[in-house]
């Protein structure tokens, strides 16, 4: 009879309900799994070398790179990118780095900036090979030109700061001092013509005193303000007459002495070149 029960199912003991897992324990387990793969990523990447880094140039400027890093931490391949929007390929398995402007530099990175011994060849054809010192041309190098003029010197920030030789394409030579990329302080500047000049300078110019010899003979010693014989000096012409005295605008003007080699002098007043009153025969 119970046997008859038990196959007719009234008296079965009632079945366990699965419980269902709520909605926020999925969520949970599912960001875990994410969590754990991204870091499993990150690992990978990582161990292969992989590294993002940011530097603070200035309060203005900035670089960033992604890439592969060496044994020291710097960078090996991957991209630079500036904040003013300039960006570059680095490889040095090709030692180069290639700039969105079209320069290319090789040599090395210090804190992602060129930075100790290098070579830069710039998009408009002009090639620097010195010092860089925080991605600028700091230090002693050669800088040539496209025309052909070639700059060998120190420089500082960029630009040619302290003593260099800078030989023009026509063969002209100045060896002297330099101040914010121009000629500033003593020098001697050997014309292609012949004509040499050996004095002080400021802003590019001959300011100052100085000796201007021509190649035909005839020398000037004396003042000059911006490339013009202004001032004092004395102007001897190669067939041995000579003036001292005031000029202006390269002529004499003002008062001075004229001599000539007969032993005949003249002090008075010039204008223009040309003696306006002479006052001792």
């Amino acid at each position: 009879m119970n046997q008859q029960m038990n196959r007719g199912g009234k008296n079965q003991p009632p079945r366990k309900k699965k419980k269902k897992r709520s909605f926020a324990a999925v969520i949970i387990t599912i960001l875990i799994a994410a969590i754990l793969c991204v870091a499993g990523l990150i690992a990978v990447v990582y161990a292969s070398g992989v590294r993002y880094i940011k530097v603070n140039v200035t309060d203005d400027l900035y670089v960033k790179f992604l890439g592969q890093v060496d044994e020291a931490g710097e960078p090996y391949k991957g991209r630079l990118i500036y904040s003013n929007g300039v960006s570059a390929d680095v490889n040095l398995d090709r030692e180069e780095i290639s700039y969105s402007n079209g320069d290319v530099y090789t040599g090395g990175l210090d804190n992602l900036m060129k930075n100790g011994e290098g070579q830069i060849i710039y998009a408009n054809g002009d090639t620097y090979v010195g010092t860089f010192v925080n991605d600028n041309i700091s230090g002693s190098g050669v800088y040539t030109y496209v025309g052909g003029d070639i700059y060998e010197g120190t420089f500082a920030d960029g630009v040619k700061s302290g003593s260099g030789v800078y030989t023009f394409a026509d063969g002209s030579v100045y060896e002297g001092e330099f101040a914010d990329d121009r000629k500033h302080g003593m020098g001697e500047y050997r014309y292609a013509s012949g004509d040499v000049y050996v004095g002080s300078y400021a802003n590019d110019m001959k300011n100052g005193t100085g000796i201007y010899t021509w190649a035909s003979g005839d020398v000037y010693e004396g003042d000059y303000v911006n490339d013009v014989r202004s001032g004092t000096g004395t102007y001897t012409w190669v067939s041995g007459e000579s003036y001292t005295g005031e000029f202006q605008n390269n002529l004499l003007s003002g008062a001075g002495v004229y001599s000539w080699p007969s032993g005949r002098v003249y002090t008075g007043y010039f204008e223009n070149g040309v003696i306006v009153r002479a006052e001792t025969p």
